[in-house]
């Protein structure tokens, strides 16, 4: 921390994890977590259709991703390691803003859009450095 400007990054607000099956995760993390998910919602943006389950866990979403069709970073990762961590979220104010301060710093996005009229989303370019992908997402 600088000065008295928290960190963007100062707290994780999601957890994605990607999966072939999200009814099937969501069973398994039910059973572990002993907690029942919201239901499943799906929606279409940029030609992918996505269907995501989560679970909220205290003041964290716990994300669960299933691309039902089209070709975005998650099945390319879904191909390239399987099911697994995929990214950490941020809840932001100002997305545009925030990607302009990270495009100057050198970090890129990889993939963005919007979830059902609700929150706009850009995932970065993080992964060869940090061992993950990390989103901005902001509601409204």
């Amino acid at each position: 921390m600088t000065g008295n400007k928290t960190s963007l990054f100062s707290r994780v607000d999601q957890i994605g994890v990607v999966v072939r099956d999200v009814e099937k995760a969501a069973r398994m993390y039910e059973k572990v977590l002993k907690q029942e998910p919201l239901p499943p919602i799906e929606f279409k943006t940029n030609n992918v259709k996505l269907r995501i389950v989560f679970f909220q866990l205290g003041e964290v979403q716990l994300e669960l991703i299933q691309v039902l069709e089209g070709e975005n970073i998650h099945t390319k990762f879904l191909k390239e390691k399987g099911e697994g961590l995929h990214h950490l979220g941020f809840f932001v104010k100002n997305l545009e803003e925030e990607l302009t301060v990270l495009e100057k710093s050198g970090i890129k996005v990889l993939w963005r859009g919007e979830a059902l009229g609700v929150a706009k989303f850009a995932y970065l370019d993080t992964e060869k450095f940090l061992g993950v992908n990390l989103e901005l997402i902001q509601f409204g």
